[in-house]
């Protein structure tokens, strides 16, 4: 009788000899991957929480990939990005399957925006409409996909313009989706992605949508992510801003904006369109108009304590804006035969007068009640410590009423930590020095094993850190001039091939005015198209420089000679006049904190590390980083920078990155 093979281990996977060498043929001994690899198997076997930093080159993905479909434990997967989420669908997994020999039930789910409404198309087919080239162009791709899509999801459509209307006017989005009411419910793709996940084993997410569901816990089709024993948390760094954003509230000029175009739009397609409905839009939309003008004055990102005062003083538009929303409500409950279309849009407007009313401290009897199903309001109203900040920004013609939570650890403690699923953290950039005190803090994780594993690369080899020792403070007026300076030389040096990142818009547009007519190399400025054009282009075009902001500070690769230089202009600290550090800095320092040492520093290391990230991407990268904030060698503090940093070879003279640079 043969005898039963042995049940393939995490040792036998990667090491020497195991399931990875044999099926990858670059592989190469990476002590720390089977390191993580085995904290990630304890901690699923033990049930306990495990945060972990995983230096570039680790292999995290994998690492964490291998345990959790040995175990065989239904687990979610979150991502700080989409574009992850399609690399692990279309990329790690599959090589799994591949290299372990059997099929894995994956599941992708994404928000909603990211599906086809196949209704929204097959109304389009029935009301031909006549658009512009570009847009006819998109409908004729869309239909042709949609013809043979099994997922109608959006990333099989590369060559769909980032920013298509056509899309915006045809996806699944839940603000005007009638959900079990629908005709094509059964065939509706977002439909078939939830039945797809109740199926999986592993389901691959992203972190707006897995906070999404834990601020909500259900939309129009159940509980949006099924229960699960295991969620790793890939880029878990970006999971306090993305918590912020789920359990605080906003409302807006766009909000109601689209609100009025979606209402003529469906309107006009269902045939419930009428003079009254149209007087009530002009209404809304005119009684908006007036509200946000009111914001003209204030900063582009500023604090709303006062807001009691402001609805007071401003009484008039306020409860003109308020009734003009709830009167188009009125207006759509009265169309009865069309209940099935107007549902969605007096949804929408009942919650947005009711965000209306929260924010702006208009807190009447019964407001617990009318709250009652909106988690983010009910905490708001509810708020006895005050740990929600209100604040507006203003982005382009956009403004934006805001409540964001100050601590998100009470939030995460009380709904993520404290569930059954034990959570694992993963990112290059958790530790300040080697200590996860500052993360576990932030994010309420208190009961948790923890792991350092330094990067796999020959940092000390690979890469220099240039940092100038003459250079001005950088609050002082002379920096920004002998910062363009250091960095002209240092592109001349480098030829271009460099990231020059900076810690405000405002100094990325001045260097870039001041210095791009006097370089050589072809030159990029973020905004100047989006995010993943210009970074394609930066790709494809020799000798090219492109100056960013925070965007390009993470989540970007760009291996090889491309990419030989980043260059940062100042210590990335938080600006301590923004709404939502200024509100942190004041609660750690009411519970007799030091705000400096306890959020600043670590916070400013963090994003020191991310962005010296990009430059060291493999084995075989070189480059320079150079940092012209000096402080980080003149301050007690900047040791801690320092030591949380990879051991990289430093310099403070332009000589010795030219012969470093040469060498290359």
């Amino acid at each position: 009788m043969p005898r039963a093979r042995a049940p393939l281990t995490v040792e036998g996977f990667f090491r020497d000899g195991g399931v990875l060498s044999k099926h990858l043929s670059a592989w190469e001994d990476r002590p720390g991957q089977i390191d993580m690899a085995s904290e990630v198997e304890a901690a699923i076997q033990q049930r306990r929480h495990l945060i972990v930093e995983a230096g570039t080159g680790t292999g995290k993905t994998l690492a964490y990939l291998v345990p959790l479909i040995l175990a065989g434990k239904r687990a979610v997967i979150s991502t700080g990005t989409k574009n992850l989420q399609d690399q692990l669908a279309r990329k790690d997994l599959p090589f799994l399957e591949k290299a372990l020999g059997r099929k894995l039930r994956v599941a992708v789910m994404k928000g909603r925006a990211n599906f086809l409404c196949q209704q929204k198309l097959q109304d389009l087919e029935d009301r031909p409409r006549l658009g512009g080239t570009n847009e006819l162009a998109d409908i004729v791709l869309i239909r042709k996909w949609a013809q043979r899509t099994k997922t109608g999801d959006r990333a099989e459509l590369p060559e769909l313009p980032a920013a298509s209307r056509t899309w915006s006017g045809l996806d699944a989005r839940r603000e005007a989706c009638t959900g079990r009411q629908c005709a094509l419910f059964e065939q509706c793709f977002v439909t078939r992605m939830h039945q797809r996940a109740r199926q999986a084993d592993l389901i691959v997410v992203n972190h707006h949508l897995f906070f999404a569901d834990l601020s909500l816990r259900q939309d129009d089709f159940g509980p949006i992510i099924p229960p699960h024993e295991v969620v790793v948390f890939d880029e878990a760094h970006e999971i306090e801003g993305v918590v912020g954003q789920f359990f605080g509230a906003r409302v807006s000029n766009f909000q109601l904006e689209e609100l009025a175009r979606d209402t003529r739009a469906i309107a006009k397609s269902e045939g419930f369109g009428s003079r009254a409905l149209d007087r009530r839009v002009r209404g809304m939309l005119a009684a908006s108009s007036e509200f946000f003008a009111l914001f003209d004055q204030f900063p582009s990102r500023s604090e709303f304590a006062e807001r009691t005062e402001f609805r007071s003083k401003h009484a008039g538009p306020y409860r003109q804006l308020l009734a003009a929303i709830t009167g188009l409500n009125a207006r759509l409950e009265m169309v009865k035969q069309h209940s099935e279309a107007t549902e969605p849009l007096r949804r929408r407007a009942s919650s947005l007068a009711l965000t209306l009313r929260v924010l702006l401290g208009d807190l009447g009897p019964g407001i617990i009640d009318e709250v009652d199903g909106h988690p983010a309001l009910t905490e708001l109203v509810e708020d006895r410590y005050g740990n929600f900040v209100h604040w507006i920004e203003k982005r382009g013609k956009g403004v934006f009423l805001q409540a964001t939570p100050v601590d998100v650890a009470p939030i995460l403690d009380g709904t993520l930590f404290r569930d059954s699923a034990v959570a694992i953290l993963a990112s290059a950039t958790l530790a300040v020095g080697e200590s996860f005190e500052y993360v576990r803090g932030r994010l309420g994780l208190q009961a948790a094993s923890e792991l350092v594993v330094p990067g796999q690369f020959d940092y000390g080899r690979q890469a220099v850190l240039y940092i100038p020792a003459e250079m001005p403070d950088p609050g002082a007026e002379e920096f920004s001039a002998r910062a363009r300076e250091e960095i002209a030389q240092l592109l001349r040096i480098s030829r271009g091939r460099a990231f020059v990142l900076f810690t405000s818009y405002q100094q990325m547009h001045r260097a870039f005015e001041r210095l791009q007519p006097e370089l050589e190399f072809p030159c990029l400025m973020q905004g100047q198209g989006s995010n993943a054009g210009l970074l394609e282009k930066f790709r494809d075009t020799r000798n090219c420089v492109l100056f960013a902001t925070a965007s390009f500070w993470q989540g970007v690769d760009v291996p090889g000679e491309q990419l030989s230089c980043v260059i940062i202009d100042k210590l990335p600290f938080a600006v301590p006049s923004d709404p939502i550090v200024k509100a942190r800095i004041g609660q750690i320092r009411e519970a007799g904190g030091n705000p400096f040492a306890n959020y600043q520093i670590p916070s400013a290391v963090l994003a020191l590390k991310q962005g010296f990230g990009r430059l060291i991407r493999a084995a075989s990268d070189r480059g320079v980083l150079a940092l012209l904030d000096n402080r980080i060698v003149r301050k007690r503090y900047g040791r801690i920078f320092l030591d949380s940093l990879p051991r990289y070879a430093r310099t403070s003279r332009l000589a010795d990155v030219a012969r470093f640079l040469g060498a290359s």
